[in-house]
């Protein structure tokens, strides 16, 4: 079966991997913000509205929670990825609103082998959040941990 995913060789320094599509609606933000993140401009639309984000909005965690989720529908379940240990930098560039379909990509920024475990490789990877007008919303750098083949 790991013969049929994808490895560390698969992913070649500036490899783009594109993402699927996430509609989020209203009700996912409310739900999220009152669990989680229970600021009124998360909450309350009205509130929102008033706010310097200007409406509605998914808390940054929400937004970086939807990015992992395409990433991992994208390729992460497709292949023999380890784990993770880092985000090096993570932004919130724009709010993003209930109601706006999100769509992403990582990209392969650099990578090595482990001289401690030579049967992982280590990708340093960029992953990014876009509206359907290209609006870039967040993005994430962070390392991921992928089984090198036939180790």
């Amino acid at each position: 079966m790991s013969e049929n995913l994808l490895h560390y060789e698969d992913f070649p320094e500036g490899h783009v991997i594109p993402f699927g599509t996430f509609h989020l609606s209203k009700e996912q933000v409310v739900d999220y913000a009152r669990e989680w993140d229970p600021q009124p401009f998360h909450i309350d639309e009205a509130a929102g509205e008033r706010s310097v984000l200007g409406g509605l909005a998914a808390s940054g965690w929400q937004t970086s929670a939807i990015l992992v989720r395409l990433a991992v529908e994208a390729y992460a379940n497709k292949s023999a990825a380890m784990a993770s240990n880092s985000m090096e930098e993570c932004r919130w560039l724009k709010p993003v609103f209930a109601g706006e379909t999100l769509t992403g990509r990582a990209t392969v920024l650099s990578r090595r082998v482990s001289a401690k475990r030579p049967e992982m490789g280590v990708l340093k990877m960029k992953f990014e959040l876009f509206n359907t007008q290209g609006e870039l919303k967040a993005e994430i750098v962070g390392v991921q941990f992928m089984k090198v083949r036939n180790q």
